[in-house]
């Protein structure tokens, strides 16, 4: 198979551009099934609004099932203030100092949205003399909408209510020297790869030789995904996510991350060693990492008490849960990496 680094990019700035906050996935994945049904699969929608697509392989006896998550981090209106403005309850794990300053989407549930800003209360250093040191935290900030709102009654008018859930603006950016930048590339730079995947494998008609189960989770921000859909026939379970990146960390942007470790203890290491082993054979740049603060679809599954060798790997992302970036050096090792573990022997 070819290798689709540059539709990968294109098609993760589209995926981007897709609201999908922890809990209200619907439209992403309606994006991907058709997506995928006009390249002639049959996908299937589970009660919790995740997608499977199932392709037969040469042994059906013992099969792979292979996951990336469509859901991203988002907030979700707390409460009306009496000036007008929305207090935020976040969605995934991250700081509100993550999301200071940026635009965002009230999505009301009569289908109306609203843009605004995310601001601190108090912003103004000409007026507050504590702007620069306030606590961001969610008694101090709060979400400006760009509406003419002056009370409570105000945006209750608009539609406006608690629970209605706000999107971060992306602000998607690939340059010249070949970076992509955005927010939620955790994890839609991954869902992109098997999505590009699966297409070109209907464009070359090559057999895989497992069955194999592509899983777009739409839960994982809060801690659980791709666990209740698991066949007994499944041996091998891979969540292709994120590389992070910090001080201490092996991972970069150039190479793509596998992980031995993270919060929820040692990734198989027979897997793991079968990654390595490919990476080694095809020349494919890598990393071998530890994520200290980090869990993801296959260890939710672990926990769920799945008896599969789960493993772990991902494109290296700068800047997890805030404004991410990543290369395509990355983006084009994670690519190949996946793809000479589908068409490989099991581990």
């Amino acid at each position: 198979m070819s290798h689709l680094y540059k539709e990968t990019i294109e098609l993760t700035k589209e995926l981007t551009n897709i609201p999908s906050p922890t809990g209200d996935t619907s439209n992403i994945i309606e994006f991907i099934n058709q997506l995928l049904v006009k390249h002639d699969y049959n996908p299937t929608l589970n009660n919790k609004g995740s997608l499977m697509v199932t392709v037969p392989g040469k042994n059906d006896a013992q099969q792979r099932f292979i996951t990336a998550h469509i859901d991203t981090l988002g907030a979700m209106v707390r409460a009306i203030k009496p000036d007008g403005r929305l207090k935020l309850d976040l969605i995934g794990g991250f700081n509100f100092n993550a999301i200071e300053g940026e635009y965002c989407t009230i999505h009301t549930q009569n289908n109306k949205e609203y843009t605004g800003t995310i601001l601190m209360h108090k912003t103004s250093v000409h007026v507050y003399k504590d702007a620069g040191t306030a606590k961001r935290d969610q008694q101090n900030m709060e979400v400006r909408i760009d509406e003419k709102v002056f009370s409570k009654e105000d945006t209750e008018k608009l539609g406006i209510q608690v629970g209605d859930f706000i999107s971060f603006d992306p602000r998607t950016i690939i340059t010249p020297s070949g970076y992509i930048k955005s927010r939620h590339l955790d994890d839609k730079v991954s869902a992109a790869i098997l999505i590009n995947f699966l297409i070109n494998l209907k464009k070359t008609d090559e057999i895989l030789p497992y069955t194999t189960r592509f899983f777009f989770s739409n839960n994982e921000e809060i801690g659980y995904g791709g666990n209740s859909n698991i066949d007994s026939q499944v041996v091998e379970y891979v969540a292709v996510d994120m590389g992070a990146m910090g001080d201490d960390q092996q991972t970069d942007e150039y190479t793509v991350s596998i992980c031995v470790k993270d919060a929820s203890g040692p990734y198989h290491l027979g897997l793991r060693n079968h990654f390595v082993s490919l990476c080694k054979e095809k020349n494919i740049p890598y990393q071998l990492d530890i994520y200290p603060y980090y869990g993801s679809d296959a260890s939710a599954a672990m926990r769920a008490g799945a008896d599969v060798k789960h493993g772990l790997i991902g494109a290296g992302i700068e800047s997890s849960h805030a404004y991410e970036r990543t290369h395509k050096d990355s983006i084009e090792s994670t690519e190949q990496l996946v793809t000479e573990y589908l068409f490989s022997s099991l581990s």
